[in-house]
């Protein structure tokens, strides 16, 4: 074959590889094009919110007791454990009672042989007046019968009281739950030696709770001057929500060490259905309106340690981080750092991350 026709045939295959490769690189750019994420974007916004400062807190019950012990001897038994239900005057613990049992019957006995002395004085003072009405004897005999049969009152009375007490001596060894309750902690077990004063478990009414927070002596002014306390719990659907208590308290005196004044916040039994003791929670101090800026909460990005947002760029989405300050429920989340007001932040910070994502748009904050 001419060398001018094979070098044709040879180029024309490889010019045509050229054209499909373009076509495809097309295709592939209209088609990543449609697929590119887009992602609705709100505007950084000054507003108008509550100021003030925020602290953490715990929930505390109202009611807790601890049981203690107010008989001497061998736990036999503890019939509950922590978690556990319990209603007033439920069976807790049982302490050895052999010994009050022995207190008891002795004290029967003695009730006994009051009675029977009291019967016996009773009868001898009735004899020693008739004697005396008939002449038979002195006076003084009389008063010896009568003085007798009061004292055989006062140990009848004695012997009975002694009884009494034996008997609350053997309903110690019973430990019965104070009010209805749930167990918090055990604090012993069966076969430890019980005596009075020692504490055996801990119980606390579910209703009502309330938040306990320790404020710092030099935001004593600051408390005082604001103008509502909100605390912020977790609601039956897992949405925080701030809730005002229906009473605030605070001690007459600062700790010592810590320089903290401790405020007692009373929550309603609605408010606080799903918290248990010694959950943290959020207390605000408001004192007035202030402008913040603001974003919403569906806008930040947490990873770790990092808390930040995508922010809309010409080219996309730019990762930035952020310093946040104090929530405010459905009005966002103050940013205190990181952002300027009218800069643009993604509303799904997952999808502004993947690649090629771009802002579909603005929406009011």
């Amino acid at each position: 074959m001419h060398p001018s026709v094979l070098s044709s045939v040879l180029v024309r295959p490889a010019g045509l590889r050229r054209v499909l490769l373009a076509l495809m690189a097309g295709v592939a750019w209209s088609v990543a094009a449609q697929t590119a994420p887009q992602v609705a974007v709100v505007a950084v916004q000054n507003r108008a919110v509550g100021s003030g400062f925020e602290l953490d807190g715990v929930i505390q019950p109202v009611k807790q007791s601890t049981v203690s012990a107010q008989a001497s001897g061998r736990m036999v038994s503890l019939a509950v454990k922590a978690g556990d239900a319990v209603r007033a005057g439920q069976l807790l613990a049982t302490i050895d009672d052999r010994e009050t049992q022995t207190g008891v019957q002795r004290s029967k006995a003695q009730t006994a042989q009051a009675q029977a002395e009291l019967r016996n004085a009773q009868a001898h003072f009735n004899r020693t007046r008739e004697l005396l009405a008939k002449g038979f004897i002195s006076a003084a005999a009389m008063d010896t019968a009568d003085a007798q049969l009061k004292s055989a009152q006062a140990a009848r009375d004695q012997a009975s009281a002694g009884e009494k007490q034996s008997g609350l001596s053997q309903g110690f060894t019973r430990v019965t739950a104070p009010f209805d309750a749930f167990v918090l902690q055990t604090l012993s077990e069966a076969g430890d030696l019980a005596f009075p004063g020692k504490p055996l478990l801990t119980v606390y009414a579910p209703a009502p709770l309330r938040a306990v927070v320790q404020v710092p002596v030099s935001r004593t002014a600051q408390v005082q001057a604001s103008t509502a306390i909100e605390v912020q719990v977790r609601a039956q659907d897992g949405s925080l929500q701030w809730i005002r208590p229906s009473q605030s308290s605070h001690l007459p005196s600062a700790d010592a060490v810590s320089q903290t004044v401790e405020w007692r916040l009373e929550l309603s039994a609605v408010a606080t259905k799903g918290l248990v003791p010694g959950q943290q929670v959020r207390v605000r101090f408001a004192a007035g309106q202030a402008q913040r800026l603001v974003i919403p909460q569906a806008a930040v990005l947490r990873r770790g340690e990092l808390t930040a947002v995508y922010v809309a760029t010409a080219k996309g989405f730019s990762l930035k981080a952020i310093r946040l300050g104090a929530e405010h429920g459905d009005q966002g989340v103050e940013v205190l750092a990181g952002l300027t007001e009218l800069e643009r932040v993604a509303l799904d910070p997952v999808r502004a991350g993947l690649s090629g994502a771009q802002a579909a748009g603005s929406a009011a904050q």
